[in-house]
């Protein structure tokens, strides 16, 4: 990949021949101090991967260009930026719409096609050493993600018929989508409802039909509301009041709970023996218990009774499905 000393000799060459010097292989050579062979190459780079219209003309032993109004592209990248552009691909297979990562995909080769001068970087070395997966997530299709992200950048309203499971019915909304957000893998939009006439979260994989909708809404709503908004609603704690949540676990998944964040606020305190102690506040039980659940008999909880009394009667549920 041309480096910035690189592009320099890029540039110079690029002036001379502007400058109708007609320019050799030989003359960037002596300029650089580099080889001839190497001066030869940076040539080639130049017409075959940044497309400048060079001729080189024997009556002048030199180069011009065929399009006098070509110039040098101004987009250049370090290789460390390229890796990071590279890694933001690969990390964007979490988006459902194909037109997007294909768009995203096609430019990525054209940054590679004028980025490769002796580099191994590619998509495709990339995708067999990063990858993504998701597990437990709600797949989106590409045309409700579409018209959901349009509809976002836009600041344009949607009708939707939405399914909730917990109602099991399915209503019709007019929204205005304020803010797409991907939680554990599935995408959500935050949007004012005018149904409810305030801010809700809609699952994208539960929108049954969407379209462009005519009625006009005015939600003043802020960044900071809809940050409030996500942080009051996804992740571990959820709504305003917050109750304590103290969990006790073995020594066998201790060395694997330290490692994780449930809440920023937590507090993880080790106890003899190999245990820990997992503290933090929740405002609904719905989620942690979940995540409790996933451990069995390697964890228990402390506190509250609440929790505690939730869990035994799921304990007992289940242990009359098997017995």
């Amino acid at each position: 990949m041309p480096s910035k000393v690189t592009f320099e000799r890029f540039l110079w060459f690029h002036h001379q021949v502007r400058k109708g010097r007609y320019p050799n292989a030989a003359a960037l050579a002596e300029r650089f101090e580099i080889a001839g062979k190497t001066a030869q190459r940076d040539i080639e780079f130049m017409r075959d991967r940044l497309f400048a219209p060079l001729v080189y003309v024997h009556a002048r032993r030199g180069y011009r260009y065929e399009d006098s109004s070509y110039d040098l592209p101004g987009f250049w990248l370090s290789e460390e930026e390229l890796v990071s552009l590279l890694l933001s691909f690969r990390l964007a297979s979490a988006v459902p719409d194909s037109r997007i990562k294909g768009s995203l995909k096609s430019f990525l080769n054209q940054i590679l096609s004028q980025h490769s001068h002796g580099s191994g970087l590619s998509l495709e070395s990339l995708s067999e050493k990063v990858s993504v997966k998701n597990i437990e997530y709600s797949r989106t299709g590409d045309k409700v993600f579409q018209q959901v992200l349009d509809a976002l950048i836009h600041a344009r309203p949607l009708k939707i018929e939405y399914y909730s499971p917990h109602q099991d019915e399915t209503t019709g909304r007019d929204i205005l989508p304020l803010h797409l957000l991907s939680y554990m893998g599935t995408w959500h939009v935050v949007a004012h409802c005018n149904l409810r006439a305030e801010l809700r979260d809609f699952t994208l994989s539960r929108i049954r039909s969407i379209s462009p909708s005519d009625v006009r809404i005015d939600a003043p709503v802020s960044a900071d509301a809809v940050r409030d908004y996500i942080r009051r609603n996804f992740g571990i704690m959820k709504g305003e009041a917050a109750s304590e949540v103290c969990l006790r676990f073995s020594a066998a998944v201790a060395p694997w709970v330290a490692e994780q964040v449930w809440h920023p606020d937590q507090q993880a305190v080790p106890e003899p023996g190999g245990s820990i102690r997992l503290s933090f506040p929740v405002a609904d039980f719905r989620e942690v218990r979940r995540e409790i659940l996933k451990y069995g008999s390697q964890v228990e909880v402390i506190s509250p009774d609440a929790l505690r009394d939730e869990l035994r009667q799921e304990i007992e549920k289940m242990t009359a499905l098997y017995r």
